[in-house]
């Protein structure tokens, strides 16, 4: 018995494979073609022939009543009958005999009665009448042939033949679908091989092309942002440096201290704001290597905490017992820190602090930080680890960064074969990794 839901994935698959349709299209092709074929043809010989092989049947009706007799003779009537493909019936007032008298069938196959018997049969001088229809064909004498079968297996054969050529014709476009995830994932070192000489191997061959120049442009691109935050670092930090050493004067004529605060604090937001481009282009490449080290979670989580001036607005939660990892000590770092500022700035106005916890599972340990703020719009969530991305909360706040730590976090986490995943907490949202031995 078939599943229900067999139908709906089999459609759905012939619809998605290029290879069944077009086996599909060559299999109908074929039936139609020998539909309409023997439909023709048995048009013609049932029309235009039969008139034309009448007069022949009914001169061969006349010399085999001949040959059979008057009065009829069922001896030479029988030797008719086994030497030809014939049936024969003779009615009359002195013999009736029929050749095939164990398959009643022939009375309506062989034109015995209705309008066709008018001249399948004859009648003779001393009243008998003898009738002719189709008897036992040479084939069906011998023992059974096993054509049928062979020419089944022949077809079933010529199916399978056509589609291994359809599926080694089109070969090159799976080729074509993996080097474009491969691309699509930034691995441009793997071009798409170039398997044949035709239309497809000429768009496999452009697709490489179109591979490289992107490649090139993302090279230069990221060349281009790497040298300019370099180049800016230095000046930014002598910037920074003469900032911290203006004179504050009661007189005026120094920089107030204000004024001095927020100059400071612009400038470190440049400097972080450059550090974070840095690391996220280093992040993003597909050549990306950590520095892993034994490390231990929770004594990080507790080293981050206390780094805040606010630790103490911290909830913690960091059982004994959890296994050492593998990890990048500095990321690991850089991802606690973005998602306890990201959690403090959003927990001003709780009524609970931000909640960092650390719990075994799957082998690993899985990281969680929640915060109790407003949360986020559902349909903002997909988009808060791309780059340069804030909420529309954050936008209207002056420390609402520029959009860059969720992203970092997201690299950091699949630079160690994890995944970021953030969720609303109701209230607030909840911002979870796990990390593997």
């Amino acid at each position: 018995m078939t599943h229900p839901e067999t139908a709906p994935v089999t459609r759905r698959r012939w619809r998605h494979s290029l290879r069944l349709q077009l086996v599909t299209v060559f299999l109908l092709l074929a039936l139609a073609m020998a539909a309409v074929f023997m439909g023709g043809m048995q048009r013609i010989f049932s029309t235009g022939w039969r008139d034309a092989a009448r007069p022949l049947v009914a001169d061969y009706m006349d010399r085999l009543v001949q040959e059979i007799g008057t009065p009829p003779d069922v001896a030479k009537a029988q030797a008719l009958a086994e030497r030809l493909p014939i049936a024969i019936r003779i009615e009359g007032p002195r013999v009736n005999w029929q050749s095939h008298p164990d398959r009643p069938e022939h009375r309506e196959r062989a034109g015995w009665s209705g309008r066709a018997g008018d001249w399948l049969s004859r009648p003779t001088a001393d009243g008998h009448r003898v009738s002719f229809g189709l008897g036992t064909v040479p084939w069906q004498r011998g023992p059974h042939s096993p054509v049928g079968w062979v020419t089944l297996a022949l077809l079933l054969g010529l199916i399978a033949a056509a589609y291994a050529y359809v599926r080694r014709l089109l070969r090159p476009l799976d080729d074509m679908g993996a080097g474009a995830e491969r691309f699509g994932h930034g691995d441009f070192d793997t071009p798409i091989p170039l398997r044949r000489r035709d239309e497809l191997g000429d768009l496999a061959q452009r697709i490489n092309t179109m591979a490289q120049d992107i490649k090139g442009m993302l090279d230069a691109k990221r060349g281009l942002l790497l040298a300019l935050s370099h180049e800016l670092r230095s000046p930014l930090t002598r910037a920074r440096l003469n900032a911290e050493l203006l004179p504050t004067t009661p007189d005026g004529s120094g920089a107030g201290e204000p004024e001095r605060a927020a100059l400071l604090r612009d400038l470190g937001d440049m400097r972080d704001l450059i550090s974070d481009l840095l690391e996220s282009e280093r992040l993003a490449s597909p050549h990306a290597t950590l520095q892993r080290e034994p490390v231990d979670l929770a004594a990080l989580v507790r080293e981050v905490v206390a780094d805040r001036p606010d630790a103490a607005a911290v909830t913690l939660g960091l059982p004994a017992g959890l296994p050492t990892l593998a990890l990048d000590r500095m990321r690991m770092r850089l991802l606690l820190r973005n998602l306890l500022d990201n959690a403090l700035r959003y927990s001003a106005e709780a009524d609970q602090p931000p909640r960092i916890t650390l719990t075994r599972q799957d082998g690993g340990v899985l990281l969680a930080v929640r915060d109790f703020g407003p949360g986020v719009d559902a349909a903002q969530l997909a988009q808060l680890t791309e780059p340069f991305f804030r909420t529309d909360s954050a936008r209207q706040r002056a420390t609402g960064g520029v959009g860059l730590g969720m992203y970092l976090c997201k690299l950091v986490a699949q630079a160690h074969g994890s995944r970021l995943q953030v969720d609303n907490a109701a209230p607030g949202l909840c911002v979870q990794l796990l990390l593997k031995e």
